[in-house]
């Protein structure tokens, strides 16, 4: 897809250097993919904060389940 966008200079050049990219294209690759990824951990997180999970069996039923 092809975007015209208004950014920075100076955010243009710190995304680049963080990103070790050459071309701002790549750069804001990077950066969309953190920025989805940490949005994605984040909202799971929520989640299962709103529902936490259960467990059925203690620590030491576990054990014994494992070991037969």
């Amino acid at each position: 897809m092809k975007v015209t966008a208004l950014l920075p200079d100076q955010m243009i050049r710190d995304a680049m250097e963080l990103s070790d990219t050459s071309t701002v294209t790549d750069a804001l690759k990077v950066a969309l993919t953190h920025y989805i990824s940490i949005e994605k951990i984040k909202r799971a997180s929520m989640s299962i904060a709103a529902e936490p999970l259960s467990f059925y069996y203690t620590a030491d039923e576990l054990r014994s389940k494992n070991q037969s």
